[in-house]
């Protein structure tokens, strides 16, 4: 534990090796300040996310003042003017994690916070709890190893979980989402999700309606009013497509037909030549003689 003169806890973690990802923790800490201890007013050119354990303290941003107590989570944004100080009587006692500004603020604008609402409150003992473990494994990490890049991955893997719980918090403040997306749309972006991800496997529309929640006909027919094709159409030229992709490699063409979910590699060799007007074989030789 470190002790500054003007806190009566302090502990801070820097990352060792900051990784090249669009979540980039630099330092993360937790702290008891005196009272009356104040910051700012100051402009950081990378956001700082408190959370306050226990005590109060008032944080300013924007020009806008907010007084915060335990389950409050203050929002430091980069580029923001801020300042925030200790209660006189019963000082906070916070975590924090600092992050690069890199994608911070759109990310953050996700989560429902801007300068004009930079506070998440958890009003719930259990959830606050959780929250402060998840700050505690996040710097746990750091300056444990001899291979800083892996301590950078395994606290990332912390923030991301910190950063859901928060924006679940503040879901009242999130902004409209596929929520608002029409129930019909939502359904056909399932699908394409569904196929484009799992071509490989044997694939059954059945199944697929099952888990989306929908009746076989349905989605069919309004996947087919959206895109011009039944699911089956769109899976195989999906198919048709990846395996287009795949020839310019050295793999064979039986090889080939398994990777995008063909058992029998003559019906491939037929539906690539009804999709695309050759054989396998004929299209590869012609990508060949490109070369």
């Amino acid at each position: 534990m470190s002790l500054l003169p003007d806190h009566t806890l302090y502990r801070i973690s820097v990352n060792p090796s900051p990784g090249g990802h669009d979540l980039n923790i630099l330092f993360s800490g937790e702290g008891t300040p005196v009272p009356r201890h104040k910051i700012g007013p100051l402009i950081h050119d990378y956001c700082l996310i408190h959370t306050v354990l226990t005590g109060r303290g008032v944080f300013e941003c924007a020009g806008t003042v907010h007084h915060c107590k335990p389950g409050d989570t203050f929002i430091i944004l980069p580029g923001v003017l801020f300042s925030y100080e200790a209660d006189d009587k019963n000082p906070w006692h916070y975590n924090w994690v600092a992050l690069q500004e890199k994608g911070t603020h759109m990310l953050l604008a996700d989560m429902g916070v801007t300068p004009a609402k930079p506070i998440i409150h958890c009003p719930d003992e259990g959830e606050l709890r959780t929250l402060s473990d998840m700050y505690l494994h996040l710097r746990q990490g750091f300056n444990q190893s001899d291979h800083p890049w892996l301590e950078d991955l395994q606290a990332s893997g912390w923030l991301r979980l910190l950063l859901h719980k928060l924006a679940m918090l503040n879901r009242e403040h999130l902004p409209p989402n596929t929520q608002d997306v029409p129930d019909i749309e939502r359904g056909v972006r399932q699908t394409e999700r569904w196929i484009s991800t799992q071509y490989h496997q044997q694939l059954s529309i059945d199944q697929m309606a099952k888990t989306l929640g929908y009746h076989r006909a349905h989605l069919s027919k309004m996947f087919k009013q959206h895109t011009g094709l039944s699911p089956m159409q769109y899976l195989m030229k999906v198919r048709i497509e990846k395996a287009k992709s795949l020839m310019k490699s050295s793999f064979s063409i039986h090889e080939i037909a398994s990777s995008v979910g063909f058992n029998d590699a003559l019906y491939f060799s037929k539906q690539f030549r009804k999709w695309t007007g050759m054989t396998p074989s004929e299209f590869k030789n012609s990508l060949e003689k490109r070369e």
